[in-house]
């Protein structure tokens, strides 16, 4: 697995912590974990990270339309967007799947026009990005009979958005709930480049029930990406966890078992404020592994 020297880095960052936090009566047990409350007390005593903030670029195109879905049964919104001056035809395009209790236009509140722009002023090759509402807590495949945001996908968006000039999507970015969605369906239709940050991953189907992702253990080990065999799910992959995010772990075993590109594990909480800090790392490397 190629870990980039932000992983190697963060691992020392961490350990310099835990040894600082030794004067600190109590917080040792905190920052190894072994006391309920870590991640909130290492949050007050500024030991999560900086949070990322939207750069001061503009957005390129950003439109919004509605298409009803028959995978879905019902109206869903897609979003497009562009960086500054970009236009749709003959640039690569990343589909993004959002989280839970999120939809389409939630990537446009991140802020991801403007970073796009400012990615592309930094020198990443330019890219289109499309979102589309695939349900509050739907994990990207179908919970709901009728309901079925996977088929929605593959077989109806991309038509909706060759009418307006997009490609057809070749990378694949997603967040949280998203980040499982985007690796389930990289092992059905890989894709050119994969990025997931604070992918919602459960190793065990105990694990996956306070979150009420998976029915019962057959559809957790039917639909949960690391219950599915190993290896490679794209051509390139990016894996991005914030230290302090309770899916650290899982995020950690994925990038050893599919061989990750880059995988980035620096302080940082399961928060906009850690993905709008590594969206720049995260569009970096979409944009270059598109443009090979």
């Amino acid at each position: 697995m190629r870990i980039s020297r932000r992983a190697v880095l963060a691992g020392g960052t961490a350990g310099a912590l835990g040894a600082a936090a030794v004067g600190v009566g109590g917080f040792t047990a905190v920052d190894r974990g072994l006391l309920p409350g870590r991640a909130r007390l290492r949050r007050a005593f500024g030991m999560t990270g900086q949070d990322g903030t939207v750069p001061d670029a503009p957005p390129g195109t950003v439109e919004t339309f509605r298409r009803r879905s028959a995978a879905r049964g019902g109206e869903v919104e897609v979003v497009t967007m562009l960086p500054q001056g970009a236009r749709p035809e003959g640039l690569p395009v990343v589909l993004a799947l959002h989280g839970a209790a999120a939809r389409a236009a939630t990537w446009i509140d991140l802020g991801l026009p403007r970073f796009l722009t400012a990615a592309v002023r930094a020198g990443t090759p330019p890219f289109a990005v499309v979102a589309v509402d695939g349900g509050d807590h739907s994990y990207w495949y179908e919970r709901q009979a009728g309901d079925d945001p996977e088929a929605m996908v593959f077989r109806e968006l991309p038509r909706w958005i060759a009418l307006r000039g997009f490609a057809v999507p070749s990378g694949l970015l997603g967040v949280s709930m998203g980040g499982a969605g985007a690796l389930r369906m990289a092992r059905r239709r890989p894709p050119a480049a994969l990025a997931v940050v604070s992918p919602a991953l459960f190793p065990t189907f105990a694990d996956a029930r306070p979150a009420a992702a998976y029915a019962d253990r057959a559809v957790w080990k039917a639909h949960e990406p690391l219950a599915g065999p190993q290896g490679r799910v794209a051509g390139r992959l990016g894996v991005w966890c914030g230290t302090e995010d309770p899916f650290v772990e899982p995020a950690r075993k994925l990038a050893r078992r599919a061989d990750a590109d880059v995988a980035e594990f620096d302080l940082g909480l399961h928060t906009w404020g850690y993905w709008r800090r590594v969206m720049p790392s995260v569009l970096a490397f979409l944009g270059v592994a598109l443009s090979r």
